[in-house]
């Protein structure tokens, strides 16, 4: 039984962890949402390791099928060195008399986030990971999504559709291009070697929606969907599929309030589905709500590269008019 008056040290340092000697950092590397973990081959084949794997590869939300939220990739401590350092997110299970947590930036490459477990013994590194491990898999999150957003931005999107129409402005690449603008819609789309990624752009009148209903999501976007977002055969179009439980949140998104739905998609008359993720955001001065959708089609791919950079984008939103 591991005492719990143990003091958690939660070090928290943003900026480089420098030495003299350690003045310069290499870029890190790989993947979106890859994590390394460093731990002893018996830790990782046990218990500890069985829980890291548990929380990691957690489902991500709203696709048709269970796909992890990370990628794990584990190393053994004496393979820990030279590029194996570089990773961009690592947990790194250290055996020390000290018992503390920490979570570093820029440590051994940059960008770079290391969370650092200290403990004597599997037993006592399970205790600190249990305490700590949803605040580290936030430091992730937020830092996959800034990576993303820096690599959008080398070849970045200049249409100015959306502030004209919306008084918003999303940051998306260049690959995007406005397949269909309206009076009140705008729908942009990214050709993928196997299928679109696409965002769809409109405001609602205010008696449209309430946050007390968020099901009526569903209703308006099969509404939306019959008047804008054809599909490939005649008289098909882009519905909301029911045989699955969306999920529903509220949040204070760039200072509004705002329901974000995670779901799936088919289409009504052929036989098209994938995953979509949904923002309502109010809309105060103009007395209306502004719906901000992406989806992707992507058959036989994983889904979660798609819905990981359409997120990414939706949540780059700016305001450019007060």
């Amino acid at each position: 039984m591991i005492n719990r008056i143990l003091i958690i040290s939660i070090v928290l340092i943003w900026g480089c962890k420098q030495q003299p000697q350690q003045a310069f950092v290499p870029d890190s590397s790989g993947n979106i949402n890859a994590v390394t973990v460093v731990m002893p081959t018996t830790d990782w084949q046990g218990e500890l390791g069985k829980q890291l794997r548990e929380k990691f590869q957690e489902a991500y939300e709203g696709l048709p099928y269970d796909e992890p939220r990370f990628d794990l990739k584990f190393i053994p401590p004496e393979a820990f060195s030279g590029f194996a350092k570089q990773g961009r997110n690592l947990v790194w299970f250290v055996r020390d008399s000290l018992s503390d947590f920490s979570v570093v930036q820029n440590y051994f490459a940059q960008p770079q986030i290391v969370g650092v477990f200290k403990a004597p013994d599997a037993e006592t590194h399970a205790f600190y990971w249990d305490e700590n491990q949803a605040l580290l898999q936030r430091y992730f999150l937020d830092q996959e999504r800034t990576e993303k957003r820096r690599r959008i931005q080398k070849s970045l999107s200049t249409d100015t559709v959306l502030q004209q129409k919306f008084g918003i402005q999303l940051t998306y690449p260049s690959a995007y291009k406005v397949v269909k603008d309206t009076t009140n819609f705008v729908w942009i789309e990214k050709p993928t070697s196997k299928g679109h990624n696409n965002i769809l752009v409109y405001t609602l009148p205010k008696s449209a929606f309430d946050f007390r209903t968020p099901k009526r999501i569903l209703d308006i976007r099969d509404s939306i969907g019959k008047a804008h977002v054809p599909g490939r055969l005649p008289g098909s179009y882009l519905i909301s599929e029911r045989a699955y439980l969306p999920y529903y949140y509220q949040e204070n998104f760039k200072g509004k309030k705002a329901q974000l739905t995670k779901a799936t998609w088919e289409v009504a008359n052929d036989f098209m589905a994938g995953p979509y993720v949904h923002f309502v955001l109010a809309d105060e001065q103009n007395n209306q709500w502004i719906c901000i959708e992406g989806f992707a089609f992507a058959p036989n791919s994983p889904k979660r590269p798609a819905m990981f950079e359409l997120e990414t984008i939706i949540r780059s939103l700016e305001w450019t008019t007060n």
